[in-house]
C-alpha cells in the first residue's frame, strides 16, 4: 500500500490498493491504437471506436494498459472512497510545489489541459456497486450495499470484465472480486484501465447447521475412544476465521466428548468419542446441544440438538425366576388342557430377546407324549388321555433358548391323581332341529319354544345327581315333572338375530360327592326378513353447481338391512316425484343428473327415493333428497333499459340525484352483487354502486353543454366478473338565468341622425338582442319604459323586433336630441329578466356640431321610468301620417264654417296628397342611410353597417 494514501485510509480503514501493469499477449494482432488527439465534441465516437477496437488494438500498447487492485470490506456504507485513478496511474501534475501539494485531487486534474475524463467501459453488476467520478477519477461505494457472500457465494463468478463477479486465486484462495473496465481520456492520457475491487470477509453470519435434530447410533458395545463421525457439521458462509472453528457439547453426560478434525480443504468435521462403558438397558439415549463457534470477534454460534441412541447387542441370556413348578393333574382331566406355563425373560430387544422352549433330552418320550410343551408360549398342556397304567409322577425339564446363550433350566413335577369311580352321564334328546351339535332355531319362535330333553345319570347308581345351565343366552333349564332327572331346554324369549346369531351353553351335571361333568350346546339363530333396510341419513342434502357436466356425479346413497343373506340384499329407486333428469343406479345407490341445471331456473329439487330388499314379502324404507343448485357466475349484470334518458334543469346543485339506474344480476351472493361506475365523463358525474343513483359532481349549465351522453358499466363480483353497459343520456333543460344581451345598438353614446323629412311610419332604428336561454326563456319583448327630448313620443318600438318607427310627422319644434330609454325583456319563468338600452334620435338636416351632441350625450338624462310590461302578443298598430299631418287643417277648416265642411275635407285631402307626393321626391333625393330592418343575422353583425354611431 502506497504512503501518500494516509488521508483516505483513515476515513476508510478497510479499503487497500495495489497497481500493475497489463501487457498482452504476442499473439494479439499489430493494429496500433489512434494517435490524434480527441477532443470533447468526438468523445462519444471515440468511446464506441474503443468499445469495440479497444480490446484488440488499445490494449496492444505496453504503456497505457493497466491493472489496478483494490480491496475493501464488505457492508461499507455509501461514500467511502475505494481509490483514486488520478493519483494511483501518476496522471496528477507533478508536486512542483508546495502550493501544488496542498491542492485537492479535483483541482489538480482539473489543471490538466485539456482535462482529464474517466469514465466505465461498460455498465454491469459491478458498476451497481461503486460509482466513479468523472473528472478526479475517484471510486466511492454506492448506495447498494455490497454482501460478500450474496455476490461470491450464491451468484458464482464469471469472468467477462466490467460486468463480472468472481473468486479469483489472486491475492488469496477466498477473494472475491469486483472487475470494472475504465477507459481514460483524452487521447493524449489515454489509459484502459483493469480495476479489481477484492472484497473481504468480515464476520456477519452465524454459523447454521443444515438440520435443527441430529442423530447419532452408538452400539452399546462401543470400546472407550471410539470415534463416530457426527453427519450435517455447520456451515458458515463466511470464509477463514469466520467460519467454523470449533464445536463443544452443551453436556457430555460424563460418557462422551467432541472433537474436531480438520481435512485438505479446510473442512471441519466434529466427532463423538466414547469416553465410558454403556449399557443399553440402563439408558438407551441421551440429548444435548452441540454448538458449532467461528472465529470472529466476538465469536458468533449455532446449534442443535444431539440424539444419541444406544442400540442393542446380544449381551442378555434368557433367565427363569423359578427353578421348579409342582403341578396335580386328576386322572380323569380332559385332553387338551393347560396344566402348566413357563416363562422365561431377556432384557435385549428384537431378535436378541427371542425365546424358545423345549424338553431337555432327558425327559422321557412317554412324558412327551403325554404332556405338550409350545415351544413359543411356553404352555404345557394334556395331549392325551390318562391311562390306569400312567406313572403317578412325571418330571418335565424346559429349556428357555436364546441366541447364541446357554439354555435357562427350570422343572416342572406332574402329580397324577387317579380317579377311581365314573362320572355323572348326560344323555341328551333334540327337538328343534340339529345337525353335527349345533342346534338351529328361527329368530321368530315364540317364548318357551322347547329346544332338547336332558337325562341325567349315575354309572354308579349309589350318588345323589343335579343339573344345572351354565353359560348367557335366553334359554333355561327346568325339571321336567313327574320324571326324575329329566330336564327341558327352552327359550325364554324371542331370538334376534341382528343382535346375537350364535350361543354356547352348557350343561353340567354333579354328584354329592362333587364331581361334575359338562355338555356343550350350541345354538345357531337363523335370520327372517325382518328388518327394513335404513338410510344412514334419512334427509340427503347435497349441493352440485349449475351448468355442470351432463351425468353429473351427486352423492352414493346407502342404505343398511340387519337381515342377512338375500333378504338383507338392497335396491334403490327414486320415488315418483323426482324428475326424469335423475337417475338412481339400482345396485350400488349412486345418483346421477343427465343434464345441465340452471339455477336461474330452478334453485333445490327435493324428491323422495327408496331402498327396498329382497326379502319376502320385501320391506322398504324411505329418504328424502334435498339437491341446492350452487350458483356460478354465468349471468351478466342487466340494465332494465339499455338507454335512459333524464331531464335535468340546468345549475341544478352539485351531487344532486339525477335519477335512478336499475340493474339486475340473476346470480346469487358474490356473483349477483353488481358495482356501477361511469365509463366517460366521470370527471363530471359519479354513480352510487348501492342504489344506482346518478349525481353530477357540480352544477351543470346548459349554456356551455345543453347534453350529455353516458355510458355506465355494470361489472358483477364473480371471478371471472362478467359485465354490461347502458347508455344515459341527459338533457339539460333551460332556466331563465341569462338577460337578453343587446347587441344593437352597442352603446348608450351611440347615435343617430333623423331627417325631418323622415315620413310617419318609416323605420328609424332598431333594437336587436340576443338571450342564451331557450324556449319562452328566450322570447324577447322589446318597449320604451323612458322618453326625453322634443316630443320624444313621436317614435315607438314593435314589442316584438325591436324596431323604431317614427309615429308622427316631424315639426320645427321637433329639431334636436331625442333619448329613449329602451327596456328588452325576456318571457323567462318564474321571473322574467331584462336589460336596458338608451337609443338617442338626433333630428335635424345634417350633423354640423359633433362635439355639441357627445356633450349633451354626456349629461345624465331626466328620464322619467314608464314601466309597462310589453304585450308582444298584440300586433302593434300604426296611425296613418296622412290622418296626423291633416289633423290642423281639418280642425281649422270647421272652425271657419260647418257648412262648408265637406269642401273643406276635400281641399285637405287634396293639400296631404301632393305633400306627401313632394316628400316622396325629397326622399329619393336623400342620401340618409337607413338603419338595418328585420331582423338581425348574428353571424353578419360584425359586417352590417353601423347607423348608430358617432358620426
Amino acid at each position: 500500500m502506497r504512503g501518500g494514501r494516509d488521508a483516505r485510509a483513515s476515513r476508510a480503514r478497510a479499503v487497500s490498493w495495489s497497481r500493475a501493469t497489463w501487457r498482452p499477449s504476442p499473439d494479439m494482432g499489430s493494429l496500433s491504437c489512434p494517435s490524434s488527439s480527441a477532443s470533447h465534441g468526438n468523445l462519444p465516437h471515440l468511446l464506441l471506436f474503443f468499445l469495440f477496437v479497444g480490446p484488440f488494438s488499445c490494449l496492444a500498447s505496453h504503456s497505457r494498459a493497466t491493472e489496478i487492485l483494490y480491496s475493501l470490506n464488505e457492508g461499507l456504507p455509501a461514500g467511502v472512497l475505494i481509490g483514486s485513478l488520478a493519483e494511483d496511474l501518476r496522471l496528477l501534475p507533478s508536486a512542483g510545489g508546495q502550493d501544488l501539494q496542498s491542492q485537492s485531487p479535483q483541482h489538480r486534474v482539473a489543471e490538466r489541459n485539456p482535462p482529464l475524463s474517466f469514465s466505465l467501459a461498460s455498465q454491469g453488476l459491478s458498476g451497481q456497486y461503486v460509482t466513479l467520478d468523472n473528472r478526479s477519477g475517484e471510486l466511492h461505494t454506492s448506495a447498494q450495499e455490497i454482501d460478500r457472500e450474496a455476490l461470491c457465494l450464491e451468484g458464482g463468478g464469471g469472468t467477462a470484465w466490467g460486468s463480472s463477479i468472481s473468486i479469483s486465486s489472486s491475492p488469496s484462495a477466498d477473494s472475491c472480486l469486483l472487475l470494472l473496465d475504465v477507459l481514460v481520456l483524452p487521447q493524449e492520457y489515454f489509459r484502459f484501465v483493469k480495476v479489481k475491487i477484492a472484497i473481504r470477509d468480515i464476520n456477519d453470519n452465524a454459523p447454521r447447521f443444515p438440520i435443527s435434530q441430529i442423530s447419532v447410533w452408538v452400539p452399546e458395545n462401543a470400546p472407550v475412544n471410539t470415534r463416530l463421525a457426527i453427519e450435517h457439521p455447520a456451515v458458515d458462509p463466511d470464509v477463514g476465521t469466520n467460519g467454523v472453528q470449533t464445536y463443544r457439547l452443551l453436556d457430555y453426560h460424563r460418557m462422551f466428548t467432541l472433537d474436531v478434525e480438520e481435512n485438505e480443504s479446510g473442512e471441519r468435521t466434529p466427532y463423538l468419542i466414547v469416553m465410558g462403558q454403556l449399557d443399553r438397558e440402563t439408558q438407551d439415549q441421551y440429548v444435548s446441544v452441540i454448538i458449532a463457534e467461528d472465529g470472529g470477534s466476538p465469536p458468533l454460534l449455532g446449534s442443535a440438538t444431539l440424539t444419541i441412541g444406544i442400540t442393542d447387542i446380544n449381551d442378555n441370556c434368557p433367565l427363569f425366576t423359578d427353578s421348579q413348578i409342582n403341578v396335580t393333574v386328576y386322572g380323569n382331566a380332559t385332553v387338551g388342557t393347560a396344566i402348566a406355563a413357563v416363562q422365561a425373560v431377556d432384557r435385549d430387544l428384537g431378535n436378541n430377546a427371542q425365546i424358545t422352549y423345549s424338553y431337555s433330552q432327558k425327559v422321557p418320550q412317554a412324558s412327551k407324549d403325554l404332556f405338550h410343551l409350545n415351544a413359543n408360549t411356553g404352555v404345557i398342556k394334556l395331549f392325551s388321555k390318562i391311562g390306569g397304567s400312567v406313572l403317578q409322577t412325571h418330571k418335565l425339564t424346559v429349556l428357555a433358548n436364546g441366541p447364541g446363550c446357554i439354555p435357562a433350566v427350570i422343572t416342572v413335577l406332574v402329580t397324577i391323581i387317579k380317579v377311581i369311580f365314573r362320572p355323572p352321564e348326560i344323555i341328551p334328546r333334540y327337538i328343534a332341529n340339529e345337525i353335527d351339535g349345533i342346534i338351529y332355531l328361527k329368530e321368530l319362535e315364540p317364548v318357551n319354544t322347547p329346544i332338547a330333553f336332558f337325562t341325567i345319570r349315575d354309572p354308579e347308581g349309589k350318588y345323589k345327581m343335579n343339573c344345572y345351565l351354565d353359560g348367557e343366552g335366553p334359554f333355561r333349564l327346568l325339571p321336567y315333572k313327574p320324571y326324575s332327572n329329566e330336564y327341558l331346554l327352552e327359550t325364554t324369549k324371542p331370538m334376534d338375530y341382528e343382535l346375537q346369531q350364535f350361543y354356547e351353553i352348557a350343561i353340567v351335571a354333579w354328584n354329592s360327592e362333587g364331581f361334575q361333568v359338562k355338555k356343550m350346546i350350541k345354538v345357531q339363530v337363523l335370520d327372517d326378513n325382518d328388518n327394513a333396510p335404513v338410510f344412514l341419513q334419512p334427509l340427503v342434502e347435497l349441493t352440485i353447481e349449475e351448468n355442470n357436466a351432463p351425468n353429473a356425479f351427486l352423492a352414493k346413497l346407502d342404505a343398511t338391512d340387519a337381515d342377512s343373506g338375500e333378504r338383507g340384499q338392497v335396491s334403490y329407486f327414486l320415488g315418483p316425484d323426482a324428475p326424469s333428469y335423475f337417475s338412481l343406479d339400482s345396485v350400488t345407490g349412486i345418483l346421477t343428473v343427465s343434464t345441465q341445471l340452471d339455477r336461474e331456473e330452478k334453485e333445490t329439487y327435493r324428491y323422495t327415493v327408496r331402498a327396498v330388499d329382497s326379502g319376502k314379502p320385501p320391506q322398504e324404507s324411505i329418504a328424502t333428497v334435498v339437491i341446492t343448485v350452487l350458483d356460478k357466475n354465468d349471468n351478466s349484470p342487466r340494465f332494465i333499459n339499455k338507454d335512459f334518458s333524464f331531464f335535468v334543469p340546468e345549475n341544478f346543485p352539485g351531487y344532486g340525484e339525477i335519477g335512478v339506474i336499475s340493474v339486475t344480476d340473476a346470480d346469487t351472493g358474490q356473483n349477483g352483487w353488481v358495482a356501477l361506475s361511469v365509463v366517460n365523463q366521470s370527471d363530471i358525474f359519479v354513480i352510487d354502486t348501492g342504489k344506482g343513483m346518478l349525481r353530477a359532481k357540480v352544477s351543470l349549465d346548459r349554456e356551455q353543454q345543453s347534453s350529455y351522453t353516458l355510458w355506465v358499466e355494470a361489472v358483477d363480483g364473480g371471478v371471472p366478473p362478467l359485465s354490461s353497459t347502458a347508455k344515459i343520456t341527459i338533457l339539460l333543460l333551460d332556466i331563465n338565468d341569462n338577460p337578453p344581451l343587446v347587441l344593437f345598438p352597442q352603446s348608450n353614446m351611440s347615435y343617430l341622425l333623423v331627417l325631418p323629412s323622415t315620413l310617419p311610419g318609416s323605420l328609424v332604428t332598431e333594437v336587436y338582442a340576443v338571450d342564451k336561454d331557450t324556449g319562452m326563456n328566450a322570447v324577447i319583448a322589446y318597449s320604451i319604459i323612458g322618453r326625453r327630448g322634443p316630443r320624444p313620443e313621436s317614435f315607438r318600438i314593435d314589442p316584438k323586433t325591436g324596431n323604431i318607427t317614427l309615429e308622427e310627422a316631424l315639426l320645427q319644434t321637433d329639431y334636436g336630441l331625442h333619448r329613449l330609454l329602451v327596456k328588452v325583456s325576456d318571457h323567462g319563468y318564474p321571473e322574467p329578466l331584462h336589460s336596458t338600452v338608451m337609443v338617442n334620435l338626433f333630428v335635424n338636416d345634417t350633423v354640423s356640431n359633433e362635439s355639441y351632441i357627445e356633450n349633451l350625450l354626456r349629461k345624465e338624462p331626466e328620464i322619467s321610468i314608464e314601466e309597462k310590461e310589453p304585450q308582444i302578443s298584440i300586433e302593434p298598430t300604426h296611425r296613418k301620417a296622412e290622418s296626423l299631418s291633416c289633423m290642423p287643417t281639418l280642425v281649422a277648416l270647421s272652425v271657419i264654417s260647418l257648412s262648408s265642411i265637406t269642401f273643406l275635407t276635400g281641399m285637405g285631402i287634396y293639400i296631404c296628397l301632393r305633400r306627401e307626393k313632394k316628400q316622396h321626391r325629397e326622399d329619393d333625393n336623400l342620401e340618409v342611410q337607413t338603419p338595418l330592418k328585420g331582423k338581425i343575422d348574428l353571424h353578419m353583425r360584425e359586417r352590417k353597417p353601423m347607423a348608430i354611431s358617432n358620426i
